[in-house]
């Protein structure tokens, strides 16, 4: 009888850990305040942003004295991802080594030339999270090849972004919803008088 009732509890606690490993939770308000912090670096010369909570003020984990074994065994299947819904946990981690070499770049061409194209409205920012030549006409034939490849490394290294600060959250399956949190940061910190696509892909001036 007792064997078959620990069956039964192993059973219920592996089909509990299936639902909460399904429903990964992807924190979106914690994504797009990363994501503010960075765009702000780029956009507005600001400080960088912070390198975030090293661990030294996390609370550590208190060991209640008693725990049973049943709830012990639910401690060591309940997967990290489910505690990420809960207050307290780190946010969304955005600085690494590669994220920051992309900041430096991305830093160089907006205080450089494509701050420029932004101003002129021959360049603005995607609806997902890339930029684009909008009106060539507005660049000077000799410059446009140039231009060209300026708005190609961009999003080369706007694409490299979104991808390592998925990995970098141990979920490289959010890289879409990054690029999407992304997407709504850069065109909410545009500057006035920018061009940005709406959702439909149709050109809007702030």
């Amino acid at each position: 009888m007792r064997k078959l009732a620990y069956v039964l509890l192993t059973s219920l606690l592996v089909a509990l850990v299936g639902c909460v490993t399904i429903n990964v939770y992807f924190p979106e308000a914690a994504a797009q305040k990363a994501a503010d912090q960075f765009i702000g670096t780029v956009l507005d010369k600001a400080k960088p942003a912070d390198q975030g909570n090293d661990g030294k003020d996390e609370p550590k984990p208190t060991e209640k004295p008693g725990k049973q074994p049943s709830a012990m065994l639910l401690d060591l299947l309940i997967p990290a991802a489910y505690a990420a819904d809960t207050p307290g946990t780190p946010d969304v981690r955005i600085q690494t080594a590669t994220t920051e070499a992309i900041r430096g770049r991305m830093q160089q061409r907006f205080q450089g030339s494509l701050g420029a194209l932004f101003d002129s409205g021959a360049v603005g920012f995607t609806k997902d999270g890339q930029i684009a030549v909008r009106d060539a006409s507005k660049v000077p034939l000799n410059q446009r090849a140039e231009v060209n490849a300026s708005v190609a490394d961009e999003n080369r290294d706007r694409s490299a972004l979104y991808r390592e600060v998925a990995n970098a959250n141990g979920h490289p399956e959010w890289e879409a919803q990054i690029r999407a949190t992304f997407a709504k940061g850069w065109i909410e910190r545009a500057r006035s008088g920018w061009y940005y696509q709406d959702p439909s892909g149709a050109w809007k001036q702030k």
